[in-house]
């Protein structure tokens, strides 16, 4: 009875309270109140937070793609610094070498294991690319006095056979055979002055030069930055416009890929491991015999502009300097550089050369992006040139005149 009792009264009370609550409802408005539980409307989306979400997610895709050129802004999205999309996406599979490619780069890769040696018989090889005499024989003849032992010389005469005026240069004529100006027979020529001087074991440094080469420093000093650097003087930079990676062919695939595809000036100085494996390269310079020449597609390939640029891109892109040690003028932006006549010829114009410390490429697109780094040297920064050119027959007796106030920076 007593569970009953209030178990009543408090379902009494109950109703009661929720009489006068909707008595009160009712009363303020006039509102009906109906039985039973109220369906609330739906909620509205909030739209304003999913615009805004995209807007973010647009505007970071944007940043990523097209990164803001500052490097403070880079930072802002994050520490790795400026990237493009491509950058952050998982590295493509590495593809599958040829049974071909994997017999050269395991030469290759033994030849550059192999140490260098320095001694006091080490020779810096001269080898002259030239259709016939040279001009500047008496100024290398004064180059070379005194540091016989040091240095030899070889000639390549693609035309005539050269009538020689200094000591150095008698009976030091290669088996020369016919070139032709951006064919592969440039890069045979050079090809066979290295087979040449390698010949010699002592001859640890090879430098190209042409006939209308002049030296810049005297000889010590020229030997001695050549002698203590470990790495290669071979010019190479990416080009993407017509007269860089507009002269690649798709078929130079699978081994040459348009990636590798480099361009730099045919002038070098090259360590005598490299030297080797420039002559034991088969594969690639097949390729570039094949497909890299005049008119070829549609396209005109300079072999000497891109055979080697884009072989040490692809077997040791960080032996070499990425500059050549030979000055060229290109200011006049035509086919071929300024040539230097007997006026041009002073003291002021070999100091402005021999001053450039920054080595400066421009792409042949429509951007003409100029690409530009400092001329390091076992990590000192020092002047780019050794050599120059072109210089014309008549400017020799001003060359010698001066070649006696050339110093060592």
């Amino acid at each position: 009875m007593l569970k009953r009792f209030a178990g009543g009264e408090n379902c009494d009370a109950f109703a009661l309270m929720k009489t006068e609550k909707g008595w009160r409802l009712g009363s303020m408005g006039d509102m009906q109140i109906l039985p039973g539980s109220r369906h609330r409307p739906p909620m509205k989306k909030p739209m304003w937070i999913i615009i805004l979400v995209l807007f973010v997610c647009v505007f970071l895709i944007c940043a990523y793609i097209y990164p803001p050129k500052g490097n403070s802004a880079c930072y802002v999205f994050s520490s790795r610094g400026c990237k493009g999309f491509v950058d952050w996406l998982p590295p493509m599979p590495a593809r599958e070498y040829t049974d071909e490619e994997i017999a050269s780069r395991v030469v290759i890769k033994d030849i550059l294991n192999s140490p260098a040696i320095v001694t006091r018989k080490s020779k810096v090889a001269f080898m002259f690319l030239s259709p016939g005499s040279l001009p500047f024989e008496k100024l290398w003849d004064k180059f070379f006095q005194g540091h016989e032992g040091k240095f030899s010389v070889y000639v390549h005469a693609s035309k005539t056979k050269p009538v020689h005026v200094s000591r150095y240069f008698v009976n030091r004529d290669v088996r020369s055979d016919q070139v032709i100006w951006g064919k592969i027979s440039m890069v045979d020529a050079e090809r066979r002055l290295l087979a040449n001087a390698l010949q010699d074991p002592d001859n640890q440094q090879f430098v190209l030069l042409s006939d209308s080469c002049v030296p810049l420093y005297h000889f010590d000093y020229i030997y001695n930055y050549l002698m203590h650097t470990n790495i290669s003087f071979v010019d190479c930079f990416k080009d993407p416009g017509p007269h860089g990676n507009g002269r690649y062919s798709d078929h130079m695939l699978p081994e040459v890929e348009v990636k590798d595809f480099r361009k730099g000036a045919q002038w070098f100085a090259m360590k005598r491991q490299h030297a080797i494996i420039v002559m034991a390269d088969s594969l690639y310079y097949s390729k570039f015999r094949s497909y890299c020449q005049p008119g070829l597609d549609g396209r005109n390939c300079i072999a000497d502009e891109h055979y080697l640029p884009t072989f040490f891109q692809m077997v040791d892109p960080g032996g070499i300097a990425n500059w050549s040690l030979t000055h060229v003028d290109w200011s006049e932006r035509k086919w071929h550089p300024k040539s230097y006549r007997a006026q041009d010829v002073t003291y002021e114009l070999l100091k402005n050369i021999t001053s450039i410390d920054v080595s400066v490429h421009v792409t042949s697109d429509e951007k003409k992006e100029v690409q530009s780094w400092p001329c390091l040297w076992n990590g000192i920064q020092k002047p780019c040139y050794l050599f120059a050119r072109k210089f014309t027959p008549e400017t020799l007796d001003n060359l010698l005149h001066l070649f006696s106030n050339y110093s060592a920076p």
